[in-house]
């Protein structure tokens, strides 16, 4: 299973946000990535936000041992 990620610092926004949120399952991710918009960059919860979203997930790379 590959993990993917989503990380504010990738979008500029005016509160220059950190977070780099994780999950193995892209539900898990969406849910926590809706709450971040929702709770701290102020968006409204609609269908597009998550698509938005959705498109902006990641998959982490894994460096060989």
């Amino acid at each position: 299973m590959v993990r993917k990620f989503i990380d504010c610092r990738e979008y500029p926004s005016e509160m220059n946000c950190t977070l780099l949120i994780s999950a193995d399952r892209e539900a898990e991710l969406l849910e926590a990535a809706v709450q971040h918009a929702v709770a701290v960059h102020g968006h409204t919860d609609t269908p597009e936000l998550r698509e938005t979203l959705r498109k902006l997930f990641r998959e982490e790379v894994k460096k060989a041992a």
